[in-house]
């Protein structure tokens, strides 16, 4: 299981636009491309989770993730914010690197926990920040992951 697995055409963004952390959330949604009513269910299922917590993680990099009925199979999509913006992060600065995670309620593979954890294992390279921030293209992204073989 790679993470490359999980990311459909169109699912990287790397100039998100949205000023506030609502914003981010829904545009992070919009590149699974999802119809409109299951956008906003998942819109809606993101933001109540988001609100327990802050997914973000420091490093100027946030894991948004949830589990929806909306999604028939893990999706992941990847999205970067120029600047960052407030999301709360744990060691108060801002964000500039979203990486969403969605899940069925039931999966018969089980892999949530471990793609969560193979991201937050990205996420901790001590690079990693200077390298997404370096891209220019959303395949640039997909082949740091290859390169990474994660």
């Amino acid at each position: 299981m790679k993470l490359l697995d999980f990311f459909e055409p169109g699912s990287v963004d790397l100039e998100l636009s949205a000023n506030s952390k609502n914003g981010i959330l829904r545009e992070l949604v919009e590149l699974l491309d999802l119809d409109e009513e299951s956008g906003g269910v998942l819109y809606n299922t993101i933001k109540r989770r988001e609100n327990l917590g802050s997914t973000g993680i420091g490093k100027r990099i946030a894991i948004p993730h949830c589990r929806s009925l909306v999604v028939r199979k893990l999706r992941l999509a990847y999205g970067r914010k120029r600047g960052g913006l407030d999301f709360n992060s744990i060691d108060g600065e801002p964000v500039s690197h979203f990486l969403l995670i969605v899940a069925p309620p039931l999966e018969l593979s089980s892999q949530y926990l471990p793609v969560l954890g193979k991201i937050a294992q990205f996420a901790k390279d001590p690079d990693i920040t200077q390298k997404l921030a370096a891209l220019t293209r959303p395949d640039e992204f997909l082949a740091l992951l290859k390169e990474r073989d994660i």
